[in-house]
């Protein structure tokens, strides 16, 4: 077998091999504290001043702000403060003080639908998922004496929640402790959140700023792809993510340890500064942010009784003397991971490592920069599917030296090819011989014989990190390209089963048995350009390669048809460019690929095969 075939065969099915498996296998400044008072005395958690936690019962949910945020309950007809910006939409409950309404402007559940997504639900709606803000109770106090999940607060200053301006909730707990809490959100997706207690009464009080998301039930609609879904944490350094399925790379809240005082399954870390936790989506995150000065106890748990999911950040338990106050800020994101907003509270707000929150997977070094040159295209073209083909074109340029050296090396090992016949004729079965004289005929003629596969080989990162960059990422989704590619990252809506619209019925639905071979127009088109790619070259003689090579266009066509368009169309532009370089190349070596004879010499020859 010609070694070129050989090298080329292998890197062709490697690519099929990796493809196939991964379609199976997936699916800020510190608290303000009032001059004139005393100093507020803040306890370590670990030392003997830290606030008291009541180990969960093996039914009910961990305490966490004087009460069950787990039990919060429904109160339909509880009074509200509505928010309303450019690009948010909800309402925020007096009871708990919860922003539990949320639906975000910008951004609609389907393409044919007006419907805009809805990211944070209240309790007894389907799929609760709210941040709550709170005191846990220590020393002395009771939990009824701090604010809760059920605590009706007032309105102090504001009736709407929008840009500039804030709203502040308060409450009483009638002996003495006063607490406030003062709410802001920006233009985009940044809640500013400020807690604050007075002691008005005569003994000390210790408590501890609490902040949690909670999310009630597991997401229906989670995606099977290499997409994480479920808690992400920045502590410091470290990124950690824990998922709500099961992954090969990361760990299922089911596997989380349990902790006799934060739940069933619990992972518990000490953040020193620098760090943020919540709750990340496919395209949405929710995550609270203290600021990057300030230490707290980093909390992912799961009570898997009541099907409770949590992250918590605990501040220091602080201990207020008389007359004392204490004030603590923090932020909470809730909203689209969009690079540009991300990117902006990274490096303009001190958010570390926030754009960190986007699943690059494994080849960000790769994703990462291709994100950022298809964003920046598309700042330019103002359209996705041109700025992919842009993008194209650019990889394509840069891999070009590599890919001319590896033109020519194949046009050498052509060349070679009487030589390499003499040596078969010669060493007859003497495999070591034909061996020998072969790597010396390579080393006379400086020809490397891998050379052929490498660009493919390099292709495959280059491929994987554009299926992330589709899949992931909020400015793919529903963007249009042309005509009927109204969504890059959903595959082809066309079908050949319907003649591309022209009968009189719908395609077939995405997931189901005759999806598969309803194949649209960019998979056809796919398919063509690597079969004209084969043609640049004669076929091979030998029956059984020929026939591997013969099918493999057409086996990645079907591949390749459930894939995101936005890929497909990458794949189509990188075969039309490949096959117009190696065109090129060949023809200033002296080849003039006659690719029409050998379309009509595999035609012919099919026809033999099926007469005989």
């Amino acid at each position: 077998m010609d070694d070129q075939n050989k090298n080329l065969i292998l890197a062709v099915v490697l690519s099929g091999a990796v493809l196939l498996g991964w379609q199976i296998f997936f699916p800020a400044p510190q608290p303000v504290v009032d001059p004139n008072a005393p100093a507020v005395t803040t306890v370590d958690q670990a030392g003997a001043g830290s606030v008291a936690l009541t180990p969960p019962s093996a039914d009910a949910s961990v305490e966490m702000t004087g009460e069950n945020s787990a039990t919060a309950q429904q109160v339909p007809d509880a009074p509200r403060i509505t928010i309303e910006t450019p690009r948010l939409e909800g309402s925020i409950s007096l009871v708990g003080g919860r922003i539990d309404d949320l639906s975000l402007r910008d951004y609609k559940v389907a393409l044919d639908s007006d419907e805009i997504v809805t990211l944070l639900r209240p309790v007894g709606s389907e799929s609760p998922y709210y941040a709550l803000y709170g005191w846990a109770p220590g020393g002395a106090l009771e939990t009824t004496d701090v604010p809760g999940a059920n605590t009706t607060w007032s309105v102090e200053s504001g009736n709407i929640l929008s840009l500039d301006a804030p709203v502040t909730l308060a409450w009483d707990n009638g002996k003495g402790l006063v607490f406030h809490r003062n709410i802001a959100i920006d233009e985009n997706y940044m809640f500013t959140v400020t807690q604050s207690v007075q002691n008005n009464s005569a003994t000390p009080a210790r408590m501890a700023a609490n902040n949690e998301v909670v999310k009630i039930g597991k997401p229906e609609d989670l995606t099977r792809l290499l997409v994480h879904e479920g808690a992400i944490r920045q502590s410091g350094k470290e990124l950690k993510e824990i998922s709500f399925k099961s992954s090969m790379l990361k760990t299922k809240f089911t596997e989380l340890d349990a902790d006799p005082r934060w739940g069933q399954h619990a992972e518990v870390v000490d953040v020193e500064k620098d760090g943020w936790v919540g709750f990340t989506d496919h395209y949405w995150m929710t995550v609270l942010i203290p600021n990057s000065s300030d230490p707290f106890t980093s909390v992912v748990s799961y009570q898997e009784s009541a099907d409770v999911y949590r992250t918590v950040a605990r501040y220091p338990t602080v201990e207020l003397a008389p007359g004392q106050s204490v004030e603590i800020t923090s932020r909470l994101f809730s909203g689209a991971k969009e690079w540009e907003t991300i990117r902006s509270y990274e490096t303009e707000d001190g958010v570390y490592k926030f754009s960190d929150s986007t699943d690059w997977g494994l080849f960000f070094f790769f994703t990462k920069p291709i994100f950022r040159i298809l964003h920046a295209l598309h700042g330019l073209i103002g359209n996705m599917g041109w700025s992919i083909v842009l993008l194209t074109l650019i990889l394509k340029g840069i891999m070009f030296p590599l890919a001319y050296k590896s033109y020519v090396s194949m046009a050498r090992m052509k060349e070679l090819q009487p030589e390499m016949e003499k040596l078969k004729a010669s060493a007859g079965d003497d495999k070591e011989k034909l061996q020998r004289g072969m790597m010396e005929l390579y080393k006379t003629n400086k020809v490397n014989p891998a050379s052929g596969c490498l660009p493919l080989i390099l292709q495959i990162p280059v491929f994987f990190s554009l299926y992330k960059v589709i899949i992931v990422t909020t400015e793919l989704r529903q963007a249009p390209w042309i005509g009927w590619i109204k969504d890059l990252s959903a595959p082809d809506p066309s079908s050949i089963l319907n003649l591309f619209g022209l009968l009189p019925f719908a395609a077939p639905e995405a997931g189901t048995t005759f999806a598969i071979v309803s194949l649209g127009i960019l998979p056809i088109i796919l398919g063509i350009s690597m079969w004209l790619q084969q043609k640049l070259n004669p076929a091979p003689t030998d029956a059984s390669q020929a026939m591997i090579m013969a099918w493999m266009p057409w086996v990645f066509m079907f591949m390749l048809g459930n894939f995101a368009s936005g890929l497909v169309l990458y794949w189509i532009c990188n075969n039309t460019i490949t096959f117009t370089q190696q065109y090129l190349i060949m023809r200033s070596h002296g080849h003039k690929p006659d690719v029409l004879g050998n379309v009509l010499r595999s035609l012919r020859l099919k026809k033999k095969e099926t007469t005989s």
